[in-house]
């Protein structure tokens, strides 16, 4: 379902990469149907660092491409705490909600789908969470970020 893979740079090699949905959609135009590709893509270090992107291009390789670049360009910085997170975060951004909680060690990952690749491109060993409302990946990967930069305490990677 998702597609990881090492960078597509040669000059950058500290990202794990993962193309989380590849769209295709279509526009009427006076000459017939206009194809194109939306690729949301992932980005992180395992270190506390993520990004998220969407690229949008007439071929799924420049879609690829144009969402790994925003995805770099948008990176937060996570704050953690252990291998986990500082403390639960509910958040909802249009129709998506997700719900983050700390984990005690060797819990591992309990997520689903979009939130498990942002939170393990993030570096985060030992999480629950839950995604209520919406099924849009695209929309939970969003939400997930935005709970993630919403997060206190804990400490902050001072390698930016």
């Amino acid at each position: 379902m998702f597609e990881t893979n090492k960078p597509a740079f040669q000059g950058d090699t500290e990202f794990e990469e993962t193309v989380v949905r590849v769209n295709r959609v279509s526009k009427k135009t006076k000459g017939g149907n206009r194809i194109s590709f939306s690729v949301l893509t992932v980005v992180g270090d395992k270190k506390g660092k993520v990004g998220a992107g969407l690229g949008r291009a007439p071929d799924v390789a420049s879609a690829i491409r144009k969402g790994l670049k925003l995805a770099r360009k948008k990176m937060i910085v996570v704050p953690l705490k252990g291998t986990t997170i500082p403390h639960e975060i509910l958040v909802k951004q249009g129709a998506a909600k997700v719900l983050l909680k700390p984990a005690p060690p060797g819990t591992g990952v309990k997520a689903g789908g979009s939130v498990r690749v942002v939170v393990e491109a993030a570096g985060i060993k030992d999480i629950v969470s839950k995604i209520l409302g919406s099924n849009n990946r695209t929309n939970n990967v969003y939400a997930t970020l935005t709970a993630l930069k919403k997060l206190k305490g804990g400490k902050k990677n001072e390698s930016q």
